[in-house]
């Protein structure tokens, strides 16, 4: 290799920097030595190196700190860090910081003079590439700029014309371009809306409550309802250096099958309460009649259980009617901590069954709520009941209470079977229950959902965080 190849090593004075010294000489490197910030400053700018080496501490200061700074300036300088020991999530800081690789002790020669090598390859061929694009980019735009003006107008014809509406806007939310769509939606006609505030153009409060989400990220579902019935999904979609755009997407459709859907279910399942209710009674009048031997007694616990177990989904499918119909609209100041002293107290015989170690951390001077007292404790019934349903004997279940930005924070955090990644987004849906539960879990697969429909009334959030076999973290945020 060249002599003229520089190497800079950034380490601090000891035996580590004697070895690399004398391993890049004799590979015929060229080899320079910072041993203190100013030296490395001084080196960087005058002597240009090819590569460079720096100590995890370095001149008192810390090593990756030192890396992403020069990178920052120097993008395609390639940094190999040396660390005392291989510890764990060094390697995710390493490539998160943009550095090329790390080294650590035990070292032979053999190591140094690879990853060296190795590294200024990837640097060579990553220069190469960035010359081949710089040229293919410059050749590209040099296409664009002979798009004719007709071709121009083509486009804006297209979009202007799509049956989703479309709404074009810079970073202040100044309106750029509107299509036939949103005139029609928004009922704008033809007044000139270009170069207004879309707050001023548009009254919707739903497209406002969009705008106060979206801040720097997209947001894929939003729903804008009217009076007349109509409702569109909204997505807000980012645009570097112009602004953003906002898409409408009729889905009054989708929302009329949903509903009639939701009736159904609602009649049937009130239907079917009746019925089952004179069945369970007479199965229980049964055993009045005469004695039964022990098989007619063991068929008869089943047909109860089977009974109880269908009435309780049942139950299930009428509370999630009726909140999805609106009926639960009442609303009191309510103290969250209260609710979940009431909650834990009905559960505490089974938590004392299952030998479930439970705490609590509450915040002080928390603020009253005011919500649906029902649907509130429906909620933490459902979050709590299920933290013990899926946590085995002797597990572990949290539950924390605070403020946060003028929202209260619940969170139910368990030691039970966890979910995985691919399903976490699927578990409020209804019916949805993940493939890792047990057959002899009992559920209805709708206890999520009527947590979901619930915390949506109060205009709240709900997610979980979980791991397969490491349990689940339900966080639920509330308006204060």
């Amino acid at each position: 290799m060249a002599k003229q190849t520089l190497i800079l090593l950034a380490l601090n004075p000891s035996p580590i920097l004697d070895l690399m010294e004398r391993t890049l000489y004799a590979a015929n490197f060229d080899v320079a030595i910072a041993l203190d910030r100013a030296g490395l400053e001084k080196s960087v700018q005058e002597a240009i190196p090819a590569l460079m080496i720096i100590g995890e501490k370095f001149a008192e200061s810390d090593g990756l700190t030192i890396s992403s700074e020069m990178l920052e300036r120097f993008p395609t300088l390639p940094i190999i860090l040396y660390a005392e020991k291989d510890t764990s999530g060094l390697a995710k800081s390493v490539l998160k910081a943009g550095l090329s690789n790390y080294l650590y002790p035990p070292l032979k020669m053999a190591d140094i003079v690879d990853e060296v090598q190795k590294s200024l390859a990837r640097a060579r061929t990553l220069g190469d590439w960035l010359r081949r694009e710089v040229k293919r980019t410059t050749s590209s735009l040099e296409e664009k700029a002979k798009i004719s003006e007709a071709e121009r107008v083509k486009l804006e014809a297209i979009i202007a014309n799509i049956q989703n509406g479309v709404i074009v806007m810079d970073e202040n939310h100044t309106i750029l371009f509107v299509n036939h769509a949103i005139r029609d939606i928004f009922n704008l006609n033809e007044e000139a809306v270009a170069g207004r505030q879309l707050k001023d153009v548009i009254t919707n409060a739903d497209l406002h409550a969009l705008l106060s989400r979206s801040g720097e990220e997209s947001v894929k579902y939003h729903e804008i309802n009217f009076d007349d019935g109509r409702m569109f999904n909204a997505q807000y979609t980012p645009i570097p250096k112009i602004g953003a755009a906002i898409t409408l997407q009729d889905i009054s459709y989708f929302k009329e099958l949903d509903r009639m859907k939701s009736d159904f279910i609602h009649t049937v399942s009130h239907d079917l309460r009746s019925p089952l209710t004179a069945i369970l009674g007479y199965t229980e009048l049964v055993e009045r009649t005469g004695p039964l031997n022990q098989n007619q007694q063991e068929f008869l616990r089943r047909l109860q259980e089977s009974i109880r177990h269908i009435t309780s989904l049942i139950n299930d499918l009428l509370d999630l009617g009726r909140l999805e119909a609106g009926f639960d609209i009442r609303r009191e100041y309510v103290q969250l901590e209260g609710v979940l002293k009431y909650i834990l107290n009905m559960f505490a015989a089974q938590i004392k069954k299952k030998k479930l170690n439970l705490t609590t951390d509450i915040a002080e001077n928390m603020p009253a709520l005011r919500v649906n007292p029902i649907g509130i404790r429906q909620m933490l019934d459902n979050l709590i009941g299920n933290a013990i349903k899926y946590t085995p004997e002797g597990g572990s279940i949290r539950v924390y209470i605070s403020t946060q930005d003028k929202q209260t924070v619940l969170k139910v955090e368990d030691t039970g079977l966890g979910i995985l990644p691919e399903e976490q987004n699927h578990v409020f849906e209804k019916f949805y229950r993940a493939s890792n539960v047990p057959d002899h879990v009992e559920g209805s697969g709708l206890g999520l959902a009527i947590v979901k429909s619930i915390v949506d009334r109060h205009q709240g959030r709900v997610w979980v965080e979980s791991t397969a076999g490491g349990g689940s973290t339900f966080t639920v945020l509330l308006p204060s």
